[in-house]
């Protein structure tokens, strides 16, 4: 009786833990604020654009650890994008400082128990393996005391200057047909091309690019790369979803390479909350994605031009 009331107790905190990051965002939602478009530059001294890394193991956090970590840096005014486990600081010679209060962020996975194994074993069934979900905790770097000078350092936001014919050679590199035009960006799965008007038709042209990789981001759910379902019609909770997908992708894509994300789809607010109100891991889900649809595109810049090791948190497991 014992351990079937410790996997109720360990499913309740696993539901409990979806619901708290789920209201959160929807809280944000419902005030117009979306997650993945931060108010970066705002308030003096925060850190400057980027992914939140692991300042220990280097690799960027990824689905919706991004979102919550970029969520810590801009409610607490950290300047810095860089994170460290309490024993992390430790092993690199520092220390958290005393009164300091971590982030919580999230680990999934999935594990298959001795006894299912063995069930498994004797009636040639697939063994089902047991969702669990981990909570740990992470400091800002500027929580931190005594880190090494290379760790405790900012690093300064990249050139403006690099940025844009980065994203064009990094849209070429990935090989999707891309294809300027018109007057309306969108992606059509059934002939895997993008569509995107001229950048003189947007009224900042860096906003070009942003709508460039969000396109982007749904051709990279193509069933020939990431095989998402991509097969909801306009207007369904399918389609708010993939969009809810593309628009993460967009924000990290940016993020990566220096450009500020914005909201390109806020009428799709209302949309986004229905979905999220009726199932509490969508946003988890999206996030997850939206990590994989990013990596994907930005492991086509070079290596020498920042490309990016990612620490693949698994939280939609």
């Amino acid at each position: 009786m014992a351990r079937y009331d410790r996997r109720a107790r360990n499913g309740a905190d696993r539901t409990n833990l979806y619901d708290d990051i789920t209201n959160k965002i929807i809280a944000e939602l419902e005030q117009g604020r979306l997650p993945w478009v931060q108010p970066w530059g705002a308030l003096p001294n925060t850190a400057p654009l980027g992914l939140p890394t692991n300042a220990s193991t280097g690799r960027t956090y990824s689905g919706i650890n991004i979102l919550i970590l970029w969520g810590a840096v801009i409610q607490h005014g950290f300047p810095s994008q860089s994170w460290l486990t309490f024993r992390q600081a430790l092993s690199l010679g520092g220390n958290v400082m005393k009164g300091e209060r971590g982030t919580t962020v999230v680990y999934a996975d999935r594990f298959t128990p001795e006894d299912e194994k063995r069930r498994a074993r004797e009636t040639g069934d697939d063994a089902q393996s047991i969702p669990f979900l981990k909570r740990f905790t992470v400091f800002n770097a500027a929580q931190c005391e005594g880190l090494p000078d290379d760790i405790a350092t900012i690093a300064p936001p990249p050139p403006p200057g690099l940025i844009e014919p980065r994203v064009e050679a990094l849209i070429r590199a990935t090989g999707i047909d891309f294809r300027i035009g018109g007057d309306r960006a969108f992606y059509a799965p059934s002939q895997d091309f993008v569509m995107v008007p001229p950048p003189q038709a947007y009224f900042e042209p860096i906003n070009w690019h942003r709508t460039a990789l969000h396109e982007i981001g749904h051709a990279s759910g193509h069933r020939t790369r990431l095989n998402r379902d991509l097969s909801g019609s306009f207007g369904s909770k399918k389609y708010a979803f993939e969009e809810m997908v593309a628009e993460q992708i967009s924000a990290f894509s940016c993020a990566a390479l220096g450009i500020v994300p914005t909201v390109r789809h806020a009428d799709y607010i209302g949309s986004w909350l229905e979905v999220m109100r009726e199932d509490s891991r969508a946003i988890v889900r999206a996030a997850s994605q939206a990590s994989k649809g990013a990596d994907w595109i930005l492991s086509f810049l070079p290596e020498a031009d920042g490309g990016i090791a990612v620490d693949h948190d698994r939280e939609a497991a």
